[in-house]
């Protein structure tokens, strides 16, 4: 299986899978900036089966302070809402979304930081599926309880790389630090969320959406690549974003095109919430111009 293969599904794939009567779980993660609550377009219309997951309360433990806006849910949480969700201990488990892969990816992160395997993204969301003719059901889906058991209690050191705010001043020396905000955003001319604009002193812009292409479907393997600065054998790039969702969209784009890459979770929201922490505002740094 290729590395692309373990991280995405195709439409096509998954309706052939559900049509040979294979299990898989579904899960539907609708977030965006701008509406986080994703509930009532899932009622309206979602993939027969799936099962409505909350990124803001249920991939998210705002129980912990001081890192950021979304901070990483414990495992003991996490496990009891995987088996609410109806996941089960060898059964694929296929996420998707409607929005730029936010939700998705950052689902995807989240469970295979805790030790799940076969979790895959739906690629193009749900408008591949619609596209390739798959039916929708309407209302509220409540499946058996699953089995699952979460491996990592602890997400922040799980089995996917994270890094620390105390780290990035050396990954951003070496130019392998990325945010993968809007370019405004980064620049520090429009600050949506959080109180601070700006970004962190030398990190690489590389927005989250460049890396799909117009469909919402994530770009070919040797563009993402392409993207990124530095050899592939050299350190693994560190991403960052708001507040750690719409950069796991950029570690599952390396992931699937054979690059592993950090992710700084509570991203900006947590940097730019700390006044010592330095800023720089202005025009995006290139991929290859920064310090090596």
């Amino acid at each position: 299986m290729t590395a692309r293969a373990e991280v995405f599904t195709t439409a096509e794939e998954l309706a052939q899978s559900i049509a040979a009567g294979e299990p898989v779980t579904l899960l539907d993660v609708r977030w965006r900036l701008d509406r986080p609550d994703g509930r009532n377009d899932y009622r309206a219309g979602h993939l027969p089966g799936a099962v409505y997951v909350d990124l803001e309360n249920e991939l998210s433990d705002h129980s912990a302070t001081g890192r950021g806006r979304h901070p990483l849910p414990g495992g003991a949480a996490l496990q009891r809402n995987l088996r609410a969700w109806g996941v089960r201990s060898g059964t694929p488990v296929v996420i998707y979304d409607d929005w730029n892969r936010a939700g998705s990816a950052r689902a995807w992160w989240v469970l295979t930081a805790a030790g799940l395997h076969d979790v895959r993204i739906l690629d193009g969301g749900l408008a591949a599926w619609q596209e390739a003719a798959g039916s929708l059901d309407t209302g509220q889906v409540t499946p058996d309880t699953g089995d699952i058991t979460v491996t990592h209690d602890d997400l922040y050191t799980g089995a996917r790389q994270v890094a620390t705010a105390a780290e990035l001043g050396d990954i951003a020396a070496r130019g392998s630090l990325i945010d993968a905000r809007a370019p405004e955003r980064y620049r520090g001319e429009n600050e949506p969320v959080d109180p601070v604009a700006g970004h962190i002193p030398g990190a690489i812009n590389v927005p989250s959406t460049t890396l799909l292409d117009a469909s919402g479907r994530f770009r070919p393997d040797a563009e993402v690549r392409a993207v990124f600065p530095g050899p592939g054998a050299g350190p693994p790039p560190v991403v960052y974003c708001g507040s750690g969702v719409t950069a796991a969209v950029a570690v599952a784009a390396l992931a699937a095109a054979g690059r592993e890459a950090s992710l700084f979770p509570g991203s900006w929201s947590q940097w730019s919430a700390d006044p010592s922490n330095p800023v720089e505002v202005g025009e995006a740094v290139e991929p290859g111009t920064a310090a090596q």
